[in-house]
């Protein structure tokens, strides 16, 4: 996936618009400053309060004095936050706690998988863009007017490289090739289990359907069978109707077989029983998912027997 490019001469692309090598492009949104600095103060937080904790720990043990606590503080606190950006956004998949609970995450700016080098150097430039100019500003004196000046002047940078960057992003960032985006949502199709029919019989009767009889079929046959039922076979006249109805008939008599569906399937009810099969069928396949198991098609089962 890379960022969508259009002709020079062209109007440029929204920096939130990303072509996949599939060739059709996609939004995914720049994450703002705001929500950044958000997630940044959640992480500094959680850090700064284990290096809290573990300072108290070794107060108890009398392994620090009065004297050496703020630097051993200081200390613990550096050594904490590196791993922790660094191992976090390497298992998490470019995500921190506080990016986790912000909703964004880091990328490949080009695309591509987020790589080692790029997490970890993204990170290490963390330390000069955010941790150094905050150190600066706290210890800012009025008695060295030259200090505070230069001070101020590596806060304003570090701010306003990001400010000025159309994918928002900071120092680190452009070095290691990365940008923060706001997670997309996903928006699922309605279950078509749960729409009502355009034909509706207070007396349709139930059907119901066993889970071994459910094995048969996978996502492929399912998606089949929605588009099917998604057919608007109200708005059929004539020959098409017809024909529409004989391949509704023809798909029932060859799910009856496959499944041992012993009851016949009166014409009146046979939209029912589609939509029963499919209610049953999504749900099983969506229960067998939440295991770890994903049926491609009616084939899977063949397919597992032959790599065992």
């Amino acid at each position: 996936m890379r960022l969508f490019r259009r002709n020079p001469s062209q109007e440029m692309p929204s920096p939130d618009l990303v072509l996949p090598p599939e060739g059709v492009p996609i939004r995914l949104k720049v994450a703002g400053v705001g929500v950044r600095m958000a997630a940044q103060l959640t992480d500094i937080l959680i850090t700064f309060i284990a290096a809290i904790c573990l300072l108290i720990v070794l107060g108890f043990l009398r392994l620090t004095s009065p004297d050496t606590l703020f630097a051993i503080g200081a200390l613990l606190f550096f050594l904490l936050r590196v791993p922790y950006y660094i191992l976090a956004e390497l298992l998490w998949n470019g995500q921190t706690l506080g990016k986790r609970l912000m909703k964004i995450k880091v990328v490949a700016h080009d695309g591509g998988s987020l790589t080692t080098h790029a997490v970890v150097l993204r990170n290490l430039m963390k330390e000069a863009e955010i941790f150094l100019p905050g150190t600066l500003v706290l210890m800012l004196d009025s008695a060295s007017p030259v200090s505070s000046f230069m001070a101020l002047a590596w806060v304003a940078m570090a701010l306003a490289i990001p400010l000025l960057s159309r994918w928002r992003q900071r120092l680190g960032d452009l070095l290691a090739g990365t940008h923060v985006i706001h997670l997309p949502q996903p928006i699922l199709m309605p279950d078509l289990a749960r729409a009502d029919p355009v034909l509706h019989r207070a007396d349709a009767p139930g059907f119901i359907f066993l889970a071994h009889q459910l094995d048969h079929y996978g996502a492929f046959e399912l998606q089949t069978l929605e588009g099917l039922l998604r057919a608007p076979s109200t708005a059929m006249t004539g020959a098409n109707y017809v024909n529409h109805r004989a391949t509704v008939g023809a798909i029932i008599e060859k799910i009856r077989r496959k499944i041992h569906y012993a009851d016949p399937v009166p014409v009146a009810d046979q939209d029912a029983f589609l939509r029963a099969f499919y209610s049953a069928q999504r749900a099983h396949l969506e229960q067998r998912q939440l295991f770890g198991e994903r049926r491609a098609d009616k084939h899977h089962a063949r397919h597992v027997d032959a790599a065992d």
